[in-house]
Order: C-alpha cells, then structure tokens, then sequence
C-alpha cells in the first residue's frame, strides 16, 4: 500500500513539475528569429565597349529620293557639244596651306579630302561654298609594305567587320560628298572580295567610286559595274613628276584625251607646281573649246551609256 502511494505521489510530482514548466515558458517573450541578411545583388559587369561606327544612312525610297552622288553633285555649266575635262585633286586636307590654295582655284573641281586630315567639316564647308565638288580620298593598302597608308586604312588581311569599321570612320569624317576615290590601294583594289566589301557599302548609301587606278590589274570598275556602283576610272595622272613643266605636258594629254573620247578624267595633287599649272590652264578652257565639269557630270554620261549597252 505505502509503495503505491509513493508511485502515485511521483507520478502527480511529475504532472505538477510539467505544468509548471509549460507556463514558464508560454510566459516568457516571443524570441525573434535572426534577422534575415539581405546582399545587394552584385553590379552587372559592364560590358566590353564597342568601337563606334559610322552610322550606315537609311536607303532613299526611289520613288521619292535621289540618291547621295545625285543629291550633293555640283550642277555643271552647259557643255554645248564642247569635250569634258574632270579635274580630281586629292591628298587634300593634311597640308591645310595648300588646301587653301586648291580651294581658291577656278571651278567646278572635285576635290577630295584625306579622311584622316584635320577640321575636316570646315575645310570641305569651304570648299563646297567656292563651287566644288567633294570626295572622301579613302586610304587602301598598297603593294609596297613601305609605303604607309595611314591610320583606318583598308587592307586585304582585314575581317570583313573590321574592313566596314574603318570604311565607316573614313565615311563619317564630313558630310555632303558624292562618294569615294582610293588613296594608294594598289593591293586592295587588286582583291575581289575585299573590293566587293567596299562596293556595297558604297551601293547601299548611295554613293559613286573613282578608280584612281594606281594599278593595272585593278578590279574595282569592272566589279563596280556589276554591283551596280556609279564608277568611273581615271584617264591621265598629272603629276607623277611635279614641276610646272611636266604637269603642262600632263594636261596637253588631257585635253586629246577628251576631244578622242568625249571627256576624260585627270587626278592631280596639292603640288606647288601643279597648282601655279592649274592658275594658267584653267583660264584657257573656253578658248579650247573645252568644259570643266565636276567628276559626277561624267560618271553620270558613262553611266548612262553603260545602260544603254
């Protein structure tokens, strides 16, 4: 009898123990869970920056617009059944003297300007206000590795992305040009693909190419006429040899190469002895019975009578 007695005191201890312990630690304060730690999510890493390109223009509708070497051609005077001369000064832009010379010369000449020279919008603004014409003179590889083109050139060894980069810098250097002609490039205009690169741009902006022709395996106008490019190529070269003397010999070949053909293109440089010839010559053309043109003027008769066939 007494160890049952003990049994059920231990058993109520225990039941009186656990309901004390129960409201002890209902009583006590709610403990709050550690707070949550909230990380800033990591900045996203910036990303690599692009080279910037020149923006390709969107396309004319034809209906309505005419394409860039139409729309910035210099108007020529009335030719009157007289031959054609097309005077292309290039190289301009880096010797700012000179260019300021050239610009101050009789026109209508068509002038272009290095794409890596300097002040480039204020010296072709000028330009176009005394009546020229203007082209981008893009720099193109060379055969000879010493020679240098200069920076953004287009070479054959180039990506065709990387190609269109430069292209496109050159392109965007200055406004209002009817299109291009090559500086150097007797390598690349030697190189189908890399000049059918070149051409679509050209085509897709509506742009025109002057075959400088610095080789004599070029490439660049018979693809240009199978791209569909307004092109025309160079007749004679006025002064691989500077002096007054022969730039006068020079243009005497000019002016029989226009009155056999029609018209004839020249390329000549800032030269002093090719600017003081020019001072002379270009004050005799109408006594010849020739008319200076802007190169766009020919482009479109030789363009015209290539649709013809």
């Amino acid at each position: 009898m007494s160890a049952l007695r003990s049994l059920l005191l231990s058993i109520a201890s225990g039941i009186v123990l656990g309901m004390i312990a129960l409201v002890v630690w209902t009583a006590l304060p709610e403990r709050a869970a550690p707070p949550t730690q909230i990380v800033a999510p990591a900045p996203p890493t910036p990303a690599l920056p692009l080279p910037r390109l020149a923006a390709l223009p969107p396309l004319p509708k034809p209906e309505t617009a005419q394409p860039a070497w139409l729309r910035f051609a210099v108007a020529a005077p009335a030719v009157q059944g007289r031959a054609r001369v097309a005077i292309v000064i290039d190289d301009l832009g880096v010797d700012r003297r000179r260019t300021e010379r050239t610009i101050a010369l009789k026109g209508p000449l068509t002038l272009s300007f290095l794409a890596y020279a300097a002040d480039l919008p204020h010296l072709t603004e000028a330009a176009r206000r005394a009546g020229h014409e203007l082209l981008v003179h893009v720099p193109m590889e060379p055969m000879s590795r010493s020679e240098d083109m200069g920076p953004n050139g287009l070479a054959v060894a180039l990506s065709h992305d990387e190609l269109l980069r430069r292209l496109r810098w050159d392109l965007g250097r200055f406004d209002g040009y009817v299109g291009i002609n090559n500086h150097m490039g007797s390598r690349l205009t030697s190189d189908a693909q890399s000049m059918s690169s070149v051409l679509e741009e050209l085509k897709a902006r509506g742009l025109l190419f002057i075959d400088s022709r610095t080789i004599a395996s070029t490439v660049a106008g018979e693809l240009a006429q199978r791209l569909g490019v307004p092109n025309a190529s160079r007749d004679v070269f006025l002064d691989n040899e500077s002096d007054a003397t022969a730039v006068a010999e020079r243009l005497a070949v000019l002016e029989a190469t226009a009155r056999r053909h029609g018209s004839a293109i020249a390329i000549g440089h800032p030269h002093d002895g090719t600017l003081a010839e020019l001072t002379i010559w270009l004050d005799t053309l109408a006594s010849k019975g020739l008319a200076l043109v802007p190169v766009s003027a020919i482009v479109k008769e030789r363009w015209a009578a290539e649709a013809r066939g």
